[in-house]
């Protein structure tokens, strides 16, 4: 999975230089808050990141888990075929072999339940991550139009892009949970 990325270094260079330039002390707030906003981007784009890696690391753990699980599952079919075969050629059976296919079956159940267990790890952060990737849009939304408010001079989009932000800031909250 990829790194969420925000680009939002050239707006924000450019609201500064408006802001700069203003006569409206408004403009100065937005650029602030959109500095603010752009942090809360940086630092949840981070987190989704770590949580898209962690997902990826969890399932590849239980897929080496599942395989391991099938070697299991192989020896044992090998080693009671064997056994069925001596058996109906009415040879005696080493209690050595029966041990040693109950003994993989047993490891069997361990195994299974220990790919499980990554795969839920692997879906939690999975969900974490979709959650904060959420946050991010919000957030480079909030960037975007906090640049439309200045370049338009209407205050008004600057409060909907604070009430983009407050959306974002509430995803990061959910996903950092």
């Amino acid at each position: 999975m990829e790194e969420i990325e925000v680009p939002t270094e050239q707006i924000q260079e450019e609201m500064h230089e408006r802001a700069e330039h203003a006569r409206e002390r408004w403009v100065s707030y937005v650029a602030l808050s959109s500095a603010l906003i752009a942090v809360f981007a940086a630092i949840t784009a981070l987190l989704a990141g770590h949580h898209s890696n962690e997902a990826m690391i969890e399932q590849i753990q239980a897929s080496d888990k599942w395989s391991y699980y099938q070697a299991k599952g192989i020896k044992s079919a090998i080693l009671s075929s064997r056994i069925e075969v001596l058996q109906s050629l009415g040879k005696e059976v080493a209690e050595k072999d029966k041990e040693k296919v109950d003994e993989y079956r047993k490891e069997q159940e361990e195994i299974s339940t220990e790919a499980h267990e990554r795969e839920s790890a692997s879906h939690e952060h999975l969900r974490h991550h979709q959650i904060l990737a959420k946050a991010v849009t919000m957030f480079q939304i909030a960037i975007a139009i906090a640049a439309i408010s200045v370049l338009m001079k209407r205050r008004r989009f600057w409060f909907l892009s604070l009430a983009f932000s407050a959306l974002g800031i509430v995803f990061f909250v959910l996903g950092i949970r």
